[in-house]
């Protein structure tokens, strides 16, 4: 015998699945290890040999940790393991030709058992936070790369960031690891409601953009940002709830509409990810979509970061992928 995942047999597999699903890191990290092999080999096969091999196997573990609960057939983990390899390698290459990415695991048809969906939401609880305890430098990559839905490539988080593509990198790899401390030291403690506080902040982002249409989106700065709130956009500052006010005022003098696609809410970061309508006399206005991303402290946002989508380029042709 050679220590494969195969000779080791699909029982052990069931196993160590059943546990990381119970929320049992150290049975997450032994399925990890022992599909490792075949992990690498799914991701050298479509990347060749290099750096985004080993990108893609820490991002994989990442998703693994999130999506374990999504396993239908324990026995069958190693294929699933593959799978999210494989759906990383193909995100990264359509990235690459300036497409958008797209979930790197699709979720399931159906919830699963009672047992199931509690096990999820204790996971992505558990998961939420360890990331709360990560420094703001390396929160906001960790949760633009693994919770946002359009802004996961190194380049987008870099532009949203403000810094080098090559500072995304490092800061990632400095997350990841400080993540596995974090998981196995907030394990045991209770976690907050994710699922209650992304459907809360769903609500919030609707009920702006309706404030805003009838006239009272200065209530809404007044009431749920800080009074020091600064706008910035690339990194640059551009003024405070004046500057708010007059963005939003702009926008809907010149027929622009905003519609909410995407959220991810934590306690001290949020982000809000919206498509924007251009007038229907004027379809060039505006690029695609903005997300807002949103620092929290004491209930308030502090920052409004603007990062706005690349607009398509002329004579691109889709990905038929």
């Amino acid at each position: 015998m050679d220590g494969t995942p195969q000779d080791a047999g699909p029982a052990m597999d069931a196993a160590l699945t059943r546990a990381a699903q119970a929320g049992d890191v150290s049975a997450l990290a032994l399925l990890l290890e022992r599909h490792r092999p075949g992990m690498r080999a799914v991701a050298v096969s479509l990347l060749g040999p290099g750096p985004d091999v080993e990108d893609v196997l820490q991002d994989a573990a990442l998703v693994a940790l999130r999506r374990i609960v999504d396993v239908r057939d324990p026995e069958a983990v190693g294929a699933w393991l593959r799978m999210v390899v494989r759906n990383g390698c193909r995100s990264l290459q359509r990235a690459a030709r300036r497409v958008e990415p797209v979930a790197q695991v699709p979720l399931p048809p159906d919830l699963g058992t009672p047992e199931q969906v509690l096990h999820g939401h204790a996971l992505r609880d558990w998961v939420w936070e360890a990331v709360e305890t990560l420094s703001p430098a390396l929160r906001l990559p960790v949760v633009l790369r693994y919770f946002s839905a359009g802004i996961t490539s190194y380049q987008q988080i870099a532009e949203a960031c403000a810094i080098p593509v090559g500072t995304v990198r490092s800061r990632l790899n400095q997350a990841r690891t400080a993540l596995e401390r974090a998981l196995t030291a907030t394990a045991a403690g209770a976690h907050s409601d994710t699922q209650r506080r992304t459907r809360d902040s769903w609500q919030d982002a609707r009920d702006m953009l309706a404030a805003a249409e009838r006239g009272e989106f200065g209530r809404v700065v007044k009431d749920r940002c800080s009074r020091e709130v600064s706008l910035l956009a690339g990194g640059a500052r551009l003024g405070g709830a004046g500057m708010l006010l007059a963005g939003m005022d702009l926008d809907l003098s010149a027929g622009v509409r905003q519609r909410p696609l995407h959220v991810t809410a934590g306690r001290s970061l949020v982000v809000w990810e919206m498509e924007l309508l251009s007038p229907p006399d004027d379809p060039d206005h505006c690029p695609p979509g903005v997300a807002w991303i949103m620092t929290v402290e004491e209930g308030r946002f502090q920052r409004v970061s603007l990062h706005h989508a690349a607009r398509p380029q002329a004579g691109s042709v889709p990905d038929a992928a």
